[in-house]
Parts: C-alpha cells; sequence; structure tokens
C-alpha cells in the first residue's frame, strides 16, 4: 500500500460484472477531478485470441483458462502494483477488443495486445478491474499492494446465466460452447478466483429475485428491480450504517457487516460508500 500513489482494484470474474464497476468508478473519478491511470485484468492474459483457439482445439485450454494463474502475467501485474505504489508508475499493455475503435484504427489486430510500456504520468491513482486484483498464493501477493480491494461477486447461477447472455449474444458463441467453457474452467474459479473474496474490503454480490435454479436454460438475464444487492464489509466500524439505511430507501441489515439494498441502487450505494474511502485515500496523499 502506498500513501502517495494509491491503488483501487475491483476484481471478479468474468461476466460478473466488473466492467460496469469500471465505469462506476471512471465517473466518480471524473467528478472528483482524479487523473486515474485505467487497468484492465484482460491486458495480462497470457495468450491472445488465436492462441486460446489453437489451444482449446488441442483440448489444452491455455493452460487450462484464463481463470487460471498459469495462463497470466500475475509476476507482471504484481510487479505493475509494486512499481506504482513506489514511483507512480510502471508497465502494462492493453488487449485489443473488437469495440475498441481507437486501438483498431491505430493498426491493432483485435483479439491482440499493444506492446507493453509504461504508464501515463502524473496519475492520481491506479485503478484495476479484471480476474486477479486479489490474488494471494504461494508465489504471489497481489493483495497487499492495492489500497481499496473490491469483489463483484454475483451468485455463481446469475454469473453464468450473464456470461451465456453476453457470449452468445455479444461475442457470437453457441452456448453449447459457453457451457463447456464454464465447465472447463470451473477448478481454477474455485482455487484461484474465489479466495480473493476472503482478501477484499468491499464485496457486492448481486442476488437475484426471480428463479434461476437452471442456469443453462436459455433466458434473459435478471433485471435490476428483480435483484437484491448484498454488501459485506471487512470493517464495518468504519461504515455508518445508521445514514445508509436512512438515505437508501427499503434497505436492511441481515448482519453486523451486511447491508442489504435493491438492485437498482448499486450505483448509489457505491458512490454513497466508496467516494468518501476515495476521498480520504486522496487525503493521505502527499503533494510533494
Amino acid at each position: 500500500m502506498s500513501k502517495r500513489h494509491p491503488i483501487i482494484a475491483v476484481t471478479g470474474s468474468s461476466g460478473a460484472g466488473t466492467t460496469t464497476t469500471g465505469q462506476i468508478f471512471s465517473r466518480m473519478f471524473a467528478s472528483e477531478g482524479l487523473q486515474a491511470a485505467m487497468v484492465s485484468g484482460d491486458s495480462f492474459h497470457r495468450y491472445n485470441r488465436e492462441q486460446m483457439a489453437r489451444l482449446a482445439a488441442k483440448g489444452q485450454f491455455g493452460e487450462r483458462n484464463h481463470f487460471a494463474l498459469a495462463a497470466n502475467h500475475i509476476d507482471k501485474l504484481e510487479a505493475l502494483f509494486y512499481d506504482y505504489g513506489h514511483t507512480g508508475n510502471g508497465r502494462y499493455r492493453q488487449y485489443v477488443h473488437d469495440e475498441d475503435r481507437a486501438l483498431v484504427a491505430a493498426g491493432h489486430k483485435p483479439g491482440t495486445f499493444t506492446p507493453w510500456g509504461p504508464l501515463r504520468a502524473d496519475t492520481d491513482l491506479l485503478f484495476y478491474e479484471g480476474l486477479h486484483g486479489g490474488v494471494v498464493s504461494d508465489a504471489y501477493n497481489i493483495a497487499q499492494y492495492v489500497d481499496l480491494l473490491i469483489g463483484v461477486v454475483p451468485i455463481v447461477n446469475l454469473e453464468w446465466i450473464q456470461k451465456i447472455h453476453r457470449d452468445t449474444n455479444k461475442r457470437g458463441y453457441s452456448q453449447e460452447a459457453v457451457v463447456e467453457t464454464i465447465i472447463n474452467r470451473m477448478d481454477d474459479y474455485v482455487h484461484d478466483i474465489v479466495p480473493q473474496f476472503s482478501h477484499t474490503h468491499i464485496n457486492f454480490q448481486r442476488i437475484p429475485l426471480v428463479d434461476t435454479s437452471d442456469p443453462f436454460v436459455v433466458r434473459d438475464v435478471p433485471t435490476e428491480d428483480e435483484s437484491m444487492l448484498v454488501i459485506r464489509f471487512r470493517d464495518p466500524s468504519e461504515v455508518d450504517f445508521p445514514y445508509l439505511l436512512q438515505v437508501i430507501g427499503n434497505s436492511s441489515l441481515s448482519r453486523h457487516d451486511t447491508l442489504v439494498i435493491p438492485g437498482t441502487k448499486m450505483a448509489l450505494a457505491m458512490d454513497l460508500l466508496v467516494r468518501p474511502m476515495v476521498q480520504r485515500l486522496m487525503a493521505r496523499k502527499p503533494f510533494a
């Protein structure tokens, strides 16, 4: 952790909603006048899209799949966090998505990576969203460098429904292929993704209020107003629960450290909870 160069990380699996959370943070940083170095976990995958496809065709699944630590440059991610905390800079790259028009226009092929290079200079903080922002293993300890670690963790049936819906409707995969991917990476989900949520400062978990008992049946994703949001705090002593219960309608406490709110209130809750934390991080930051 660093008073001079804070790091915020949002961790969660593919399809869990980390990207949406990143958009909420981007708006928050802009309103606070903060320049953030925005880093995506996709950038640290070991294999590009074509390499993963070739490995999957051989039944190898790219050292199993992107959930697996071995399928990612975890050493480079840890080096980035270490370097940023100490110097305010570090090396990263970008994964080129199909919708990244600026990168494609610059000559980068979708499904590949840009070259490794330094972060932009003079940023106020680093923001990471991806699969491995809270990893603690025998070889790595990413979580130790993160000043504010947030987990985005829908219950697993909802997570699967969201992934199936996204990958079939937006990425053109068959439902059978997406289900096979879910099955093939289950071991890595259990061993490399789930343990991170015990290291987070806050977890946001969306719970559907409709039947998701068979997530592999083609269906619409439960909407926000068909969901509740369970928010668990590692240190509840820092949370003003009476105030939150007053300003967030239809909210309640299920445990001393757990707030339950309507699913439509996620952006409001993040603003009320996280903005003061960001402000405190920046207040600790020296001016010279």
